[in-house]
């Protein structure tokens, strides 16, 4: 597999020095349970997946805050429970040699204010301004319910504070760094797109002022882990969650943005490649966004990273043509927890995800086993 060697060289990685160019995607397995701590097959699914080769390991998005949730079960950081269950992942990540960041993840109007979590809060679902999401479906609520319309946030700033302290607990779980989820439609890409912002103060209307938000909740992660340690992950294209603008306006806003993280110095930026399938309303703007907006990223301390769809070769040859310098993959990890080694190897890939269970099954611990830590690996 020569065609894939330059995806197994080595990456300095601020202070830290990544074994490879392939990585583990943040996805959403919804395995925490009964409720919200992580737990011990958490453990083991990450655990399998830094044995398996991962050069980097992005966790499932991680909620800062108690909310309702469009999944069930989706693990938070808020609580000192919750910080002791990281630290169980984190060290069996750190126990096979991995690196990990903790994705940091606020729905915003992707919640729902009859979801038991947003219930418990006692808070309401905020969001930049009062319009709902289209689509969506509640599986957990009677009558699967789509998005409801959110309440309009006063003062973002007092969401800062949710941030930081998602970012200290991160930081006491032993993860290695921090991701800001500014992508699919949660609250940080609903600030930066005029369609779910309309607010007429600092925080809306320009293209500044809508990329306010993003950038203080870098600035707040930076605060805490410094501008090494920390990434961002974006998706320009919109479509997902009912997010997107017309292409000028997106064209202006991520690279205004992008251009004002470069100041700041950052690990890395994510750039989520366009993906029809994800495009559910029609609303997303398709386009290059590596062509669009990496020549943006020009501080020497800042990785630039993709995601959506690769294949090995792909990903191989855009770290050949230095677009990029390392590629993010999801849903071959889920089949194939040893996926970086099979590249490696040339080994066949397993296909046969088993889609009944890909998001748990809301059960007890024994049953959340399959189809999360129940795939074989291969023979070297």
């Amino acid at each position: 597999m020569s065609n894939l060697k330059t995806l197994f060289q080595p990456l300095n990685f601020g202070p830290i020095t990544l074994k490879n160019r392939i990585f583990m995607s943040a996805m959403t397995r919804n395995r925490s349970v009964p409720t919200n701590v992580p737990n011990g097959i958490n453990a083991e699914y990450y655990r399998q997946r830094a044995e398996g080769g991962a050069g980097l390991i992005i966790t499932e998005g991680i909620l800062i805050a108690q909310q309702g949730s469009e999944w069930q079960n989706a693990p938070g950081i808020w609580s000192q429970d919750q910080v002791r269950g990281w630290k169980n992942v984190t060290d069996a990540v750190h126990e096979q040699g991995g690196i990990i960041f903790a994705q940091l993840w606020h729905l915003g109007r992707i919640s729902h204010p009859d979801a038991p979590e947003q219930i418990a809060s006692g808070q309401p679902v905020y969001a930049p301004s009062p319009i709902a999401a289209r689509g969506g479906r509640f599986c957990f609520l009677p009558g699967q319910p789509g998005y409801a319309t959110p309440t309009a946030i006063d003062d973002p700033r007092t969401l800062l504070a949710q941030w930081k302290q998602a970012a200290v607990n991160a930081k006491e779980s032993g993860f290695d760094g921090v991701e800001i989820h500014g992508a699919n439609g949660y609250l940080i890409h609903q600030f930066l797109d005029s369609m779910s912002n309309r607010r007429t103060d600092e925080w809306g209307g320009s293209v500044e002022n809508r990329a306010r938000f993003a950038l203080e909740v870098v600035k707040t992660a930076v605060d805490v882990w410094g501008p090494e340690r920390v990434g961002i992950k974006l998706n320009p294209a919109g479509g997902y969650n009912d997010i997107g603008m017309p292409i000028q306006e997106t064209l202006d806003t991520f690279r205004y943005l992008i251009s004002e993280l470069d100041k700041l110095g950052i690990a890395y930026v994510t750039l989520v490649r366009y993906v029809g399938s994800f495009d559910t309303t029609g609303r997303g703007t398709k386009h290059d966004v590596i062509d669009a907006y990496s020549s943006l990223l020009k501080n020497p301390a800042t990785r630039v990273f993709v995601n959506a769809s690769f294949t090995g070769e792909e990903a191989a040859r855009y770290i050949e043509d230095g677009k990029v310098d390392g590629v993010f993959f999801g849903i071959p990890w889920i089949a194939n927890p040893d996926f970086a080694k099979r590249l490696e190897n040339g080994k066949t890939l397993e296909g046969n995800i088993d889609f009944a269970t890909l998001y748990g099954r809301g059960g007890l611990e024994a049953d959340e086993k399959k189809g999360y830590v129940d795939y074989p690996v291969a023979t070297f």
